[in-house]
């Protein structure tokens, strides 16, 4: 960082990172602690998710959208307009605060004011979430502009702040502990910390024009880097999100696809880049490695911590401080290893921490392969992005932002249920043979966008006899720790993905960053 102002703007997007961590944390523990929003507004396990899921399907809606748009309407203007989401949030959710607890209410006033409430939360979610998205997608080009001959080391240190986010807002919730359910109000004040930090550093800046701009490099080239493939990739999965959120038919989601699709590749008139295209599908494996495994890792890890008597979420706190050190120290790896050889690497240890997890019976040896597996997990985002703006910088903001979209939407979409379908499978197997007529009494039939699945109904579970009922709590339990085995499918697939793009690049003379004509001289 040459400059003053360039630090100023590194460690103001940082700490706009650091904000969208403490909002995800902070909702998670706001909607998973029984005595806080479940016991005030009266939610049950589905409605406390779909709260949660609220403040994520956004995100990766609103950094593919602002891609499109942000060169236009300037990096000021999107950090604006975060802040501004954060501003909604914290509005609606006091709003909400101040609804359930007017005074006066009988019981069936309460459940009415219980369900005024729950809109005040959802949408804020929705807008938090929105507010999450647009920091990422001004960031992102911002750190990568800014550092254009070292995008992958900054682009880690850079995301070095999402764990440190975590960390610090986890740390702090705990210590909150008593006050927090006293008045959970304290954890949306906890926000505005940050995010106070973030705009007051910001708002006066000199932001870097991007790189795509200042090479001269047209809207049209950038939408093409793209392709009518990755539109066709991160369209179908943004139109299937919101179809699943509006509850729309098959017909009106398949009809604005192949709209959005059309009039895409009548503007732009190209396929988009192979390599892009490869890009956007191993991101699918990868972000369902990342992201979609940890809530199965956190469960495992979870009950051996309650029974020590201890805080569940040091288990995040725990692993997101290994993340957070790591991508410090991204720069000395990368120089050694170069970006795609990282990438390999670290779906080698994914792979074995994975499979280390599925095998351990013991706190400390499951802490040991959680931190394997936090080894291996750590450099697969940012990395990635460091990829795909090192080899299209004409694709600006859009390839950049597109592809963390494409991986919070799979894992949402396909990469989540499937891990649950897999944690289900081996249960039934597991109890079939341990106990081959229970079965069919504690399980039900249900389908998702794969297909159809069968699961354990706890409800039924608990019907049992205590005895029967316990040994197949337990069952289920091993059955889905030994499960994660079966996930080690998705690191070993990218392995063998980047493998290949490594002998790709040696035969075209070594992995090399792309620069186009026109960009200034490197910070």
């Amino acid at each position: 960082m040459s400059t003053s102002n360039d630090r100023l703007v590194f460690w103001g997007c940082f700490i706009a990172l650091i904000t969208t961590a403490f909002a995800f944390i902070t909702r998670a523990f706001l909607v998973n602690i029984p005595d806080l929003w479940p016991a005030q507004f009266g939610l049950d396990n589905v409605q406390g998710q779909e709260l949660f899921g609220a403040g994520i399907w956004p995100f990766a809606i609103s950094i593919i959208l602002f891609s499109l748009i942000i060169d236009r309407i300037g990096y000021r203007a999107a950090m604006v307009f975060s802040f501004v989401c954060y501003v909604v949030y914290a509005y609606m959710a006091l709003q909400a605060y101040g609804i359930v607890n007017a005074e006066g209410l009988d019981e069936a006033g309460l459940v009415v004011a219980q369900g005024d409430a729950y809109n005040y939360l959802y949408w804020g979610s929705v807008v938090l979430g929105l507010g999450n998205g647009t920091v990422e997608a001004f960031i992102n080009p911002v750190v990568a502009t800014m550092f254009r001959r070292e995008k992958t080391k900054w682009l880690n240190i850079l995301h070095a702040g999402w764990p440190g986010g975590l960390v610090l807002g986890g740390i702090l919730t705990i210590l909150l502990g008593t006050q927090v359910s006293e008045d959970w109000r304290v954890l949306i004040y906890l926000i505005a910390l940050p995010a106070i930090v973030y705009l007051l550093i910001l708002l006066f800046v000199r932001f870097p024009v991007n790189e795509r701009v200042a090479s001269g490099t047209s809207y049209r080239e950038m939408l093409g880097e793209f392709g009518v493939i990755g539109a066709a990739i991160a369209g179908f999965l943004i139109v299937k999100q919101l179809g699943l959120v509006f509850e729309w038919s098959d017909g009106v989601i398949y009809g604005v696809l192949v709209a959005l699709v059309v009039a895409y590749g009548a503007y732009c008139r190209s396929p988009g880049r192979p390599l892009m295209v490869f890009l956007c599908i191993v991101m699918m494996p990868l972000a369902t490695t990342e992201l979609g495994t940890d809530g199965a890792i956190t469960g495992i890890m979870e009950q051996p911590l309650k029974e020590l008597g201890q805080n569940p979420l040091w288990v995040l706190i725990y692993t997101s401080a290994i993340m957070c050190v790591l991508r410090f120290f991204a720069g000395p790896i990368v120089k050694r290893l170069t970006p795609l050889g990282l990438l390999a690497t670290s779906a080698v240890l994914a792979t074995l921490g994975l499979f280390a997890l599925s095998q351990t019976v013991s706190v400390f040896w499951i802490f040991a392969a959680a931190t394997l597996y936090g080894l291996g997990k750590t450099f697969f985002w940012p990395t990635t992005l460091g990829v795909v703006s090192e080899q299209f910088p004409k694709g600006g903001a859009l390839t950049l932002n597109a592809i963390a979209g494409i991986g919070m939407l799979t894992v949402g979409i396909i990469g989540g249920p499937l891990i649950g379908e897999m944690q289900e499978n081996g249960a039934k197997a597991a109890i079939e043979q341990e106990m081959p007529d229970v079965y069919a009494t504690v399980s039900t039939p249900n389908k998702y966008f794969l297909g159809d699945y069968t699961a354990v109904d706890q409800s039924k579970v608990d019907a049992l006899p205590a005895e029967e009922g316990a040994k197949v709590n337990k069952v289920v339990t091993a059955a889905k720790q030994g499960a994660l085995a079966s996930m080690t499918i998705f690191p070993l697939i990218m392995l063998g993905c980047y493998l290949g793009l490594i002998l790709y690049f040696r035969g075209r003379g070594g992995y090399k960053p792309v620069e186009i004509e026109g960009q200034e001289s490197s910070h």
